[in-house]
């Protein structure tokens, strides 16, 4: 299908030069999907983190269900390598995210 641009309120059809550098355009914006969902998803989980980073403090003892969530939150991008994958980690059910670690 052409694409057109306008030029003074009159629409002009791509030359093949321009089809080809928006065709190179188009490949780089989708090839790059991955990795926006994953600072999106990235986004989340570390302000997940952030609610519970005081108890890191040294004057706070962390349970070992605060760690292993922790730890799940860290490694929840692992193995997420399409834009599919992360989607059903940014599910929301019920006002949150349906696939995340459960807080403890």
């Amino acid at each position: 299908m052409p694409r057109y641009k306008q030029i003074d309120g009159t629409f002009v059809q791509f030359t093949a030069e321009e089809e080809a550098a928006r065709d190179i355009e188009e490949a780089a914006w989708a090839n790059e999907a991955p990795a926006r969902a994953l600072t999106e998803l990235r986004k989340e989980r570390n302000k997940l983190l952030a609610e519970t980073d005081f108890y890191g403090n040294s004057d706070v003892t962390m349970s070992s269900d605060m760690t292993t969530y922790r730890q799940a939150l860290r490694d929840i991008t692992n193995g997420l390598d399409t834009v599919a994958k992360v989607e059903t980690k940014l599910e929301i059910e019920d006002g949150k995210y349906k696939n995340f670690p459960t807080k403890p």
